[in-house]
């Protein structure tokens, strides 16, 4: 997205069609403990462009969730690619299925297991993008 933004000047709506239409997410853990989640921090001393783009995403995701669960506080906590706590943290697992056209598992019964229990606010949404390949 920052390439294609800020190098290309393609407006918003065109970097992200191009950027969900190049990726896909491949989950390699159901635990959800073991999913990375960066401080946001760390994104701002190093990276503050990235997480400008990020934030971006988020809100325009959130936007979404919004609309389609208009009294559904818990689902955009749990949904949000930005976790509230003591430490801001980025939950990459969610920045990748947002922007990404597929996510599968590494074996079939793991794809299942993302489905149906780690990434169930997801897959309700769009259950087509969750594959088994």
């Amino acid at each position: 997205m920052r390439i294609l933004v800020d190098l290309e000047k393609l407006h918003w709506d065109q970097a992200w069609t191009i950027t969900k239409n190049t990726f896909a997410y491949t989950n390699h853990t159901v635990l959800p403990e073991a999913l990375e989640r960066w401080p946001v921090q760390l994104f701002e001393k190093l990276l503050p462009r990235h997480l400008e783009i990020i934030y971006e995403i988020n809100q325009r995701h959130l936007e979404n969730i919004k609309s389609l669960y208009p009294d559904d506080e818990q689902r955009l906590m749990r949904m949000s690619l930005i976790e509230e706590g003591v430490e801001k943290k980025i939950n990459m697992a969610h920045l990748c299925i947002v922007g990404s056209h597929s996510v599968n598992g590494v074996a079939k019964i793991h794809s299942t297991i993302i489905k149906d229990r780690v990434f169930k606010d997801f897959s309700d949404i769009e259950p087509v993008k969750f594959q088994n390949k």
